[in-house]
């Protein structure tokens, strides 16, 4: 039987894989030293570190199992019960309690939340809720609230009617902010700043403030026309107009013409228009052409 012999290990072989094995075994000391180093600089005793870490699995597993539990629908399941149980006990929505309407359709504010009739309280969205009250054109804002047991509690913010807008074929009841908030008649509309003109609907606010620069005017102007998307044409009460300049001069001319009117009385008077449009002039236009006089900003007649 034939023998293999094994060239034995070289001795600078033998000693270099002695030398590995030490620097392996001198540094896995020094990591462990420096781990317990740091274990025993925090003010925890071996007890407490050993607690932490039974928490901190049983927090993972409890996590493990929520996950798991969610997928499989467990925690949706346990609301519904819960719902149901609460129903059953007198917790569902019986009543509706509306406050805050004054001007529109209180009957809208309930086909609203009339889906939500005999609903468990604990189902109930109120976000939703409010989402779909929101959609409505006169509800600025609202509040839903749950009234333990069986009570939703609906406060209504309106919007506040400003003037009424002139569409092509019908008249639109409209807020200060220019938000469309019912159809109007042509007999309802009297008495109302009517508005006109393309554009006009976004320049509702603007022409607010136009017209609180001159207070004593407003219950004087029946409609204002936007013109040509940069400036206003005012028409009193009398079917006088003023026409007034574009940007922040109009309401600086509004002011002065308040102040020609307090001194000639010119709404009522002859002129037909008033032309405000040139800085320090008022140019007056009567039925038959120019007026015999025309007025400086300052009140005097040329």
């Amino acid at each position: 039987m034939a023998k293999v012999s094994r060239k034995p290990q070289g001795v600078r072989r033998s000693a270099a894989a002695r030398s590995r094995s030490q620097k392996a075994r001198a540094a896995r000391r020094h990591t462990h030293s420096l781990l317990d180093q740091a274990m025993a600089a925090l003010p925890f005793t071996e007890e407490q570190w050993n607690k932490f870490f039974l928490l901190l699995i049983v927090g993972i597993a409890l996590a493990l199992a929520w996950t798991v539990a969610s997928f499989a629908g467990v925690p949706e399941m346990a609301r519904v019960q819960l719902a149901q149980s609460a129903s059953r006990a007198g917790f569902e929505v019986s009543r509706v309690r509306v406050s805050g309407v004054e001007r529109m359709n209180e009957q809208l504010v309930y086909e609203r939340v009339l889906s939500e009739q005999d609903r468990p309280m604990p189902l109930v969205d109120l976000k939703y809720v409010r989402e779909r009250l929101l959609e409505l054109p006169w509800v600025a804002d609202a509040r839903v609230s749950r009234q333990l047991p069986d009570t939703l509690k609906i406060d209504i913010v309106e919007r506040v009617p400003h003037a009424v807008l002139r569409k092509p074929g019908r008249l639109m009841l409209v807020d200060r902010q220019g938000n469309e908030l019912e159809p109007i008649s042509a007999k309802a509309a009297k008495g109302k700043l009517l508005i006109e003109g393309p554009g006009a609907q976004k320049q509702v606010d603007e022409l607010g403030k136009l017209l609180d620069a001159a207070p004593a005017l407003k219950p004087r102007i029946a409609s204002a026309e936007w013109v040509g998307n940069r400036r206003w044409n005012l028409i009193f009460e009398t079917g006088q107009m003023l026409a007034l300049p574009e940007g922040d001069a109009g309401s600086a001319a509004l002011v002065k013409f308040a102040k020609l009117d307090g001194m000639h009385r010119l709404i009522g008077g002859k002129p037909v228009a008033i032309d405000m449009r040139v800085p320090d002039r008022a140019y007056l236009r009567c039925k038959d052409g120019p007026c015999p006089k025309q007025l400086a900003a300052n009140g005097q007649a040329e």
